[in-house]
């Protein structure tokens, strides 16, 4: 490079900063230049990707806290963090992370019982049983029911189920009624609704799809409104 060649510009990595060197040979610099503008499809594309991978991320880990519960609330914890992070560390926008924080905490309440109620309903063999014994465990956060169930066909296999299978104490000793076992042997029998549960299911279908959309689009609108940092 020589000293007439006019003013000329040695960029560093990633196109921030420039040093020029005038015809008198002055070194002047480092010169910030801003970083090329991301296109309104590119930051769409990228947002709606986002929007889409972390509520499903969540819906993923809702579905899985039913089979191994442990292994589902890190899956949907370690969302809601990437969600947090993303939105208000890197995106720079506190209110959409928070909004979209509370609404992935409020789908992991819903989703999880909406996927095994619509799925044990929709596909889950009907066996005869009946119940044999209901406790009322009193734990320290409320009444915890248990109801064992057997079957009265076949080798009469015996089930023991939580609330989380449907035990409320609709069902007293002695009742026979019709459980739905999963076909694929992974999650436990589902006891049958109560008189006063016949719209559970859709109410928490319902919020399940309400709260997977309010957390997509929160994040969907975090990543259109993105400052730089």
């Amino acid at each position: 490079m020589s000293e007439t060649s006019g003013r000329q510009g040695q960029e560093t990595m990633g196109g921030r900063e420039a040093t020029t060197v005038v015809p008198d040979g002055t070194v002047k610099g480092p010169a910030y230049r801003p970083p090329a503008p991301v296109s309104g499809a590119r930051k769409a594309l990228g947002s709606l990707l986002w929007a889409v991978g972390l509520t499903a991320l969540l819906l993923f880990g809702a579905g899985l806290a039913q089979w191994v519960l442990l292994l589902g609330v890190v899956v949907m914890m370690a969302g809601v963090a990437v969600t947090a992070c993303l939105i208000g560390g890197v995106w720079h926008r506190a209110g959409a992370a928070t909004l979209a924080s509370v609404g992935g905490f409020a789908l992991m309440l819903f989703a999880g019982p909406a996927m095994y109620e619509v799925y044990m309903k929709t596909v889950g063999e009907p066996v005869p049983a009946v119940v044999t014994e209901v406790t009322d465990r009193h734990a320290r956060k409320g009444a915890s029911m248990f109801c064992t169930v057997e079957e009265t066909g076949g080798g009469h296999e015996k089930h023991s189920v939580s609330e989380q299978q449907n035990c409320f104490g609709q069902a007293r000793e002695g009742d026979r009624v019709e459980i739905r076992k999963d076909p694929l042997g992974l999650l436990d029998p589902r006891l049958p609704d109560g008189p006063d549960q016949q719209d559970s299911t859709r109410i928490a279908v319902y919020a399940t799809a309400g709260l997977g959309l309010l957390t997509a689009a929160t994040i969907f609108y975090g990543g259109q409104r993105r400052r730089a940092g």
